[in-house]
């Protein structure tokens, strides 16, 4: 596996871990999106309409 293969990868599975870990209420969107090294209002779940 190539360096940037790695390390997609390894992103990947820090955002689910953060992600799952919010979405259980175990950590608070502020936390989970700087675990990520992002603004909260990234984690903010999108409003849909499946209407």
């Amino acid at each position: 596996m190539r360096q940037t293969e790695l390390l997609q990868e390894l992103r990947k599975m820090r955002f689910e871990e953060a992600y799952e870990s919010w979405n259980r209420g175990l950590l608070t969107q502020e936390e989970a999106a700087s675990l990520l090294g992002v603004a909260g209002r990234a984690m903010a779940r999108p409003d849909r309409d499946d209407g």
